[in-house]
């Protein structure tokens, strides 16, 4: 079994408040998150571009193993994850996580593609993790 942490810090409280998220790796070390990152346009993260990534990358891997798994070697796969936060009655709510993939896989008809697309969609460990509707949109090219 595999653990991975992460950590937040928030001091102040609601809106006034600042935040700082960290990772075991350290590739986040002390961002900052807040009202700001979150639900305006300041420099730093918040939690649903961080699910995004999260999401995007976890999709991307499982599609590569598929992919290997089928016999194929070379290729380049590119995913972008939209998370939607929406308001729902006093608080809010992830209710979706539109992935979008660009793959270039020599050999591979565009329904075996589609096919291997969607079960890394719906087998990725973040996909399971998510309750909100997962939507896939894949180009070949």
């Amino acid at each position: 079994m595999i653990t991975r942490t992460a950590s937040a810090r928030y001091e102040g409280m609601g809106k006034d408040g600042k935040g700082w998220v960290s990772t075991q790796s350290k590739v986040l070390d002390g961002q900052r998150y807040g009202f700001g990152t979150r639900f305006e346009n300041e420099p730093g993260t918040n939690p649903e571009e961080l699910i995004a990534a999260a999401h995007a990358s976890c999709f991307t891997m499982a599609l590569s193993f598929a992919l290997a798994g089928a016999g194929f070697a070379d290729g380049r796969l590119e995913t972008t994850a939209r998370v939607k936060l929406d308001k729902e009655g006093d608080g809010f709510r992830i209710t979706r996580s539109d992935l979008q993939l660009t793959a270039s896989v020599p050999g591979i008809e565009e329904a075996r593609l589609r096919a291997l697309a969607e079960g890394a969609k719906a087998n990725c460990p973040v996909s399971k993790l998510l309750n909100a509707e997962t939507t896939l949109e894949v180009s070949v090219g």
